[in-house]
């Protein structure tokens, strides 16, 4: 599966996605906001989040690289990488 997209649309759905399951306000999804320390999200949020960019964008995320994604920016950065590859 190719990727044509860019990074807002990453952006977007990982904007969507933090939204609707964490229940907060999309102007507080930047890309500097950490999953842990700022959303006080828990390591099933962030499972979460990586199984829908697997299902979106047709990639794998080991939990090792899943361990490195520490913000939003971070998120997006990897999506790009790994489904631009």
């Amino acid at each position: 599966m190719s990727f044509n997209g860019n990074r807002d649309e990453v952006m977007n759905l990982v904007r969507e996605h933090l939204v609707n399951e964490l229940e907060l306000k999309p102007d507080q999804i930047i890309d500097a906001a950490r999953f842990k320390e700022d959303f006080d999200a828990d390591s099933l949020d962030l499972y979460e989040l990586v199984m829908e960019l697997e299902d979106e964008y047709g990639i794998t995320v080991s939990e090792q690289e899943a361990g490195q994604i520490s913000t939003v920016g971070d998120a997006v950065d990897f999506v790009m990488a790994k489904a631009g590859s």
